[in-house]
């Protein structure tokens, strides 16, 4: 008998829809007060999920600033050669810049084109200080790991950001960190004619992710835990490893062949992926949560599969954005939904009908 991929997951009416942390308030806060004082907001979102991963917050707060949109973790979503999504998302975006770099390696792909992107952005407005830039993006969406390739591509040196597998590492607005030199900066002769123009160099200042109040519906905030937004405590790990194998059954079964073949049941796979790495708890038995938060973390490097979580088509961005309008509640209605939705669950665990 032929395999046959679910086409729809369950709905799952009681999954957290909200992870708007008290850091994430003050962070906004605090770019608004810096806001005079910044001459460019790179948004970062992530290439798998290019509509679930935008901030309506950030458009709203940082409006009337020049920015540009920088999709990190390019090469998880898909053979890099294949450039038909890149087309069609820089075109949601037009005339607003629109740069993708890739996950691996000191210089990965596009970091070398967005320095000269930023170098040429400083000499257009030259200021004696220097140039200052905001990143801003959703949680874990990878804008320190973005602040230290530019800066070793763009001055040499090391990492000066923290960054983790987990969202929040880092929780406050940061110093400006210079990510490309000044003219005085260059000893070379040669390469100080690159620079003239620029000033007094280009500071680059990261912030904490910022997650939106309330997600408009429940696969968002699946697609958002999946790709690392929120801690892989607010989400029960084998149902979020359940919801991956939806999306790879739906790409190639054969991704997980090593392990099993091709199934719709998460805890048949994860008992045997839980043989194989030998995961096993007490008594022989399977871990399932180990190996979930396992199977997850392949996925999120790239090692079960390197695809999109979110359809790209030319009129995607306008519907999402339509979505988020019409469903999106305001904060003190995402925190009220969010004590019913907890004190349900209270209610539930303790056996009160």
């Amino acid at each position: 008998m032929s395999f046959i991929a679910r086409t729809a997951f369950p709905p799952l009416p009681s999954l957290p829809r909200s992870y708007f942390l008290g850091h994430h308030k003050s962070g906004l806060q605090k770019m608004k007060q810096l806001l005079g004082s910044i001459d460019l907001v790179i948004e970062c979102r992530d290439y798998r999920v290019p509509l679930t991963s935008r901030n309506p917050l950030f458009e709203k707060s940082l409006e009337g600033k020049e920015r540009m949109l920088v999709y990190t973790k390019r090469d998880l979503g898909g053979p890099v050669k294949d450039a038909k999504n890149e087309e069609v998302i820089r075109n949601w975006h037009h005339p607003i810049p629109t740069v993708f770099v890739s996950n691996e390696g000191v210089e990965r792909a596009g970091v070398r084109g967005l320095v000269e992107v930023l170098r040429r952005h400083a000499m257009r407005e030259w200021k004696l200080v220097g140039h200052r830039l905001l990143v801003v993006g959703m949680p874990n969406v990878g804008k320190s790991t973005l602040l230290n390739a530019l800066r070793a591509q763009g001055i040499g040196k090391g990492k000066v950001a923290k960054t983790g597998a987990q969202p929040g590492v880092t929780r406050k607005v940061g110093s400006g960190v210079k990510i490309i030199p000044s003219e005085d900066d260059v000893e070379d002769a040669g390469e100080k004619s690159r620079y003239r123009g620029v000033g007094g160099g280009v500071y680059l200042l990261d912030t904490p992710g910022v997650f939106i109040p309330y997600v408009p519906d429940a696969e968002a905030m699946m697609k958002l835990a999946l790709c690392g937004s929120v801690k892989d405590t607010i989400i029960a790990p084998v149902m979020l490893a359940d919801y991956l194998l939806y999306r790879i059954n739906l790409v190639d079964p054969t991704l997980y062949s090593d392990y099993s073949p091709p199934t719709n049941d998460i805890v048949a796979l994860l008992e045997s992926i839980a043989k194989r790495t030998g995961r096993m708890g007490k008594g022989g038995k399977a871990d399932t949560e180990a190996t979930a938060l396992w199977m997850i973390q392949k996925w999120r490097t790239g090692h079960l599969g390197r695809f999109l979580l979110d359809e790209v088509s030319e009129g995607a961005a306008v519907e999402r954005a339509a979505m988020v309008e019409e469903q999106g509640p305001s904060f003190n209605q995402a925190r009220k939904m969010e004590k019913d939705r907890r004190r349900e669950r209270g209610r539930v665990r303790g056996g009160v009908v």
